[in-house]
């Protein structure tokens, strides 16, 4: 999937806040380089921590709601 593609996907699953789905990408992707490990387990080595995270709110498996609120 293009990066346009998941990005719209991503923005749809947050009612079209662009301002949360950057904290949130940048939350994840913090989590990501600490040392969780991300969903996908694929992605590990082929994407940056940022795509990673986009990536995982773009297909629902990531919930963003009570991730926020961390």
């Amino acid at each position: 999937m293009r990066i346009e593609q998941t990005i719209s996907q991503a923005l749809k699953r947050l009612n079209n806040d662009k301002y949360i789905l950057a904290i949130a990408v940048g939350q994840r992707a913090d989590e990501l380089i600490r040392g969780e490990p991300p969903i996908f387990d694929e992605d590990r080595l082929s994407l940056k921590y940022t795509d990673i995270a986009l990536k995982e709110i773009a297909c629902g498996a990531l919930e963003v709601d009570g991730f926020l609120e961390n």
